[in-house]
């Protein structure tokens, strides 16, 4: 007879494909099955802050997740009253200043000065000019980088603390 484990759960919702994807790659670094932590990832589609904490609030109002985040990039409708919105109805939010890309190329030790796209840009060889794929994340941000890029990306600390890290 097996013995049932509790399981946590977390539900991460990711502004778009690359968020998606990362962050499934962060679930299979650290959430293997049977480790306590269910993860569920959902992609918002884009369209800013507001869009992303609206759309995780709908995700919610049907299922009970134990934590509940949203990973965002700050360069799109970011505002104290989305803030506060999210707060309120106790989502996490990890910000990405001003961008998810940037926040990668930094964790890289690299530029992250520029327009979002000149960003997307110059990271996308890193990942295999495959963004929007899980695998790609693999080369260059297993446990060790990201671990360390926790002290100087607070939006990194924050997610691998979601994780149990």
């Amino acid at each position: 007879m097996a013995l049932w484990k509790a399981q946590r759960t977390l539900l991460i919702v990711g502004e778009g494909y690359h968020e998606e994807a990362f962050l499934h790659h962060v679930k299979q670094l650290y959430a293997p099955r049977g480790c306590g932590l269910a993860v569920t990832i959902k992609n918002a589609r884009g369209k800013g802050a507001m869009h992303v904490i609206d759309w995780t609030i709908k995700q919610i109002a049907n299922a009970d997740f134990d934590t509940v985040a949203a990973m965002l990039d700050t360069d799109k409708d970011w505002s104290p009253g989305v803030a506060k919105q999210a707060r309120q109805k106790k989502i996490r939010v990890l910000a990405s200043e001003p961008c998810f890309d940037a926040v990668m190329l930094r964790l890289l030790g690299l530029n992250a000065q520029g327009e979002a796209k000149t960003l997307k840009k110059r990271l996308a060889p890193y990942l295999g000019n495959s963004p929007t794929e899980r695998g790609s994340y693999e080369a260059h941000f297993g446990k060790e980088r990201l671990e360390a890029g926790r002290t100087t990306e607070p939006t990194m600390d924050a997610l691998l603390r979601l994780f149990g890290v």
